[in-house]
């Protein structure tokens, strides 16, 4: 029984300031058992317009993503970075990514396919599956009436003519071109445009100005004609590979007719070409040049561009300059980019970082799927990934990766239909391992299963089960 006298205070306390909230004891208890005190919340998703990805990890929620619906408030750039070692589903995601798309009528997809073996590309089963005949660069097929692309399509502006020209020297030379022989190269290029009116100028008539100069080229600049063919030697003999070497063929003859930029997708097989040699880098200079001034077009079109090994274009400064350029599209016309990075350290810390830096800031969206903890530590800080995000990704099952979109970040599961299992795991020897593309549906519940443990696992390691106190 209480206290009469601590009664009569009570009485007294609540006559005069009204009722006294109920004092409880605090309880110790576990982070374990406390979960029933405290329920279990995920973070916002990002919304619920564009394409379905998968879900999310932790909550188990759908996670969907869409660079056009997402634009603005909270996306400030379309352009997209996917990272991560092979057989962990890079290429899984990037196809039923474009298959999804390609479901709204507003969108358009370029993919540069770098890879494949049996003499297609990844992804030549998805484009006869749509019907659509694969735009294959291949300098053996070129000899023999194959596809071209010509530098100096009238398609392109003079302006994007000779930028392009310059690119495709100095990424060959491997360094930029001096004054003396730009000079030499706008010359011959500015004879060639005025001088060849009946056809499309190609490489050919470039190389033959260089080597035999016009004598009012050198009036011009009050030089002598012999000191105009010097300066301009070095850049024809680099021209000539594109037009008598290893890359013969494809560039130095007249865009071939009927190559189709209405196609819903448009896949460029590149997968011939050796992706160690300096031929990778030109050829992906003048599909992306070629592609801005023939394919971009104010038409409302949303459109992709997905480039497969881009550390091509991100390691090689005079070819990162001009994607540069392609990417500031993106608000403009309505493009996302899409670049496939297996390591970023190949790029950053290469010839190109500066420019590598440039493209990477511009990528407001980064999945990095499991790499090693070194190669993931230099990615976070790279990146500015959370701690959290950084220690997890060795841990990363096949088809699970961590999402950072502006900030938002996420661990998402991505799913493949029954439908898109097909055309999507194509298991080529020379493609991305299988890892997780023949499981049966037992084993890929189990696999799922073992991801989810996982993660609870490493959440509980570092919230940690120590004793707390819940007042």
């Amino acid at each position: 029984m209480r206290d009469p006298l601590s009664v009569l205070t009570d009485a007294f306390t609540s006559f005069l300031f009204g009722k006294v909230e109920t004092t409880r004891p605090p309880v110790r208890t576990s982070t374990g058992q406390a979960q029933a005190v405290y329920l279990p919340t995920a973070a916002p998703g990002l919304g619920d317009s564009g394409v379905i990805i998968g879900r999310e990890v932790y909550s188990g929620k759908g996670y969907i993503y869409d660079p056009f619906q997402l634009y603005g408030q909270q996306l400030p750039a379309p352009h997209w970075l996917v990272l991560g070692e092979s057989g962990n589903g890079k290429s899984a995601l990037e196809k039923t990514y474009v298959l999804r798309q390609l479901r709204f009528r507003d969108r358009q997809v370029v993919v540069l396919d770098a890879q494949g073996e049996d003499g297609v590309g990844e992804w030549n089963l998805i484009a006869q599956e749509l019907g659509i005949t694969p735009i294959r660069l291949d300098p053996m097929a070129a000899l023999d009436m194959g596809i071209r692309l010509n530098p100096l399509d009238p398609a392109i502006t003079t302006r994007g003519q000779l930028a392009l020209l310059r690119t495709i020297i100095e990424v060959a030379m491997g360094h930029g071109l001096d004054e003396r022989s730009g000079f030499a190269l706008k010359v011959a290029h500015s004879y060639v445009n005025e001088t060849i009116l009946d056809r499309q100028p190609v490489l050919t008539d470039i190389v033959e100005q260089l080597r035999h100069p016009e004598p009012e080229s050198a009036e011009a600049m009050n030089v002598a004609i012999d000191d105009v063919r010097a300066w301009g030697l070095d850049v024809a003999l680099v021209l000539d590979r594109l037009v008598d070497g290893d890359l013969r063929g494809m560039f130095d003859g007249p865009t071939t007719v009927g190559i189709d930029l209405d196609a819903p997708l448009i896949v460029f097989d590149l997968s011939h070409i050796d992706r160690n040699s300096i031929a990778m880098p030109i050829l992906m200079a003048i599909v992306g040049v070629w592609l801005e001034h023939t394919w971009i077009r104010p038409d409302r079109k949303k459109r992709i561009f997905l480039v497969e090994e881009a550390w091509h274009i991100i390691n090689s400064p005079f070819v990162a300059q001009l994607f540069q350029r392609l990417l500031k599209f993106g608000r403009r016309l309505g493009l996302s980019f899409v670049a496939v990075v297996h390591h970023l350290s190949d790029v950053v810390d290469g010839a190109a970082a500066r420019e590598a830096a440039a493209i990477l800031k511009m990528a407001s969206t980064r999945t990095i799927y499991a790499q090693k903890a070194d190669e993931a530590r230099a990615t976070g800080r790279v990146l500015g990934l959370p701690r959290w995000a950084v220690e997890i990704i060795p841990s990363l099952t096949p088809g699970i990766a961590v999402w950072d979109v502006n900030g938002n970040v996420q661990v998402v599961k991505h799913l493949v239909t029954e439908t898109e299992r097909p055309l999507v795991f194509t298991d080529r020897a020379m493609t991305e391992s299988s890892t997780d593309h023949d499981l049966t549906d037992d084993a890929l519940r189990a696999a799922e299963l073992e991801a989810e443990e996982r993660a609870a696992a490493f959440v509980e390691q570092h919230l940690g089960d120590s004793e707390s106190t819940v007042a």
